[in-house]
């Protein structure tokens, strides 16, 4: 049966993305062309524009997409959401201790979007919005997390979500060069001691 206009897009969208998942964390987001990308999806960098505006809006919307595909993962594996060990673990397999194709690149493309967005101010503006976005997710979750288990927290959730963010990423950095360096059950504890009250659980 003949495909739909909507599945055509669809399809071309998939393959725009992989093909510049594979080049981006291969070569580095400068090293490689719009038209590389294209030529590596079967597809004319007309379609690259039409889908993501620019080159940059292709690395944005590609780390988008895995982000939302690892929290749809995180939700599915561990469906309480008070669960915050269950949390925090699959976060850390499926995001930043992944050696998997996808988790491998997910970390190498971040770096890549944060690198352009330091050295350009434009993109450097959108990638901080997107950062406070991630964030206000992360707080909202840890002041649930708090009130559903009578929990103090150390500090605003906000400053907590901005800790444990930055955390994670460095922790994602060391383990990406050297995987002994930390252990998921050692992320959990950090995690824990960066935002609750030791005295609680004493």
């Amino acid at each position: 049966m003949a495909r739909t206009q909507e599945q055509r897009k669809a399809a071309t969208r998939a393959g725009l993305l992989d093909a510049a998942a594979d080049q981006f964390a291969r070569k580095g987001f400068h090293a490689v062309s719009a038209e590389a990308v294209a030529d590596a999806a079967d597809r004319t960098t007309g379609a690259l524009y039409a889908h993501f505006g620019s080159k940059e809006g292709l690395l944005f919307a590609l780390v988008d997409d895995y982000r939302d595909a690892t929290a749809d993962a995180v939700l599915t594996s561990v469906p309480d959401p008070g669960d915050l060990d269950g949390i925090i673990a699959a976060a850390w397999d499926h995001i930043v201790a992944g050696s998997d194709t996808q988790g491998s690149r997910w970390l190498l493309l971040e770096i890549e979007l944060w690198l352009h967005g330091a050295r350009d101010a434009t993109i450097g503006g959108q990638l901080a919005e997107r950062y406070a976005h991630i964030r206000g997710d992360l707080a909202d979750g840890l002041a649930a997390w708090a009130d559903a288990h009578d929990a103090e927290l150390v500090a605003p959730a906000a400053d907590l979500a901005a800790r444990a963010l930055s955390f994670l990423l460095g922790a994602a950095l060391q383990h990406r060069l050297d995987p002994g360096s930390i252990t998921g059950s050692e992320v959990i504890d950090a995690v824990h001691l960066l935002v609750t009250d030791p005295r609680r659980h004493a």
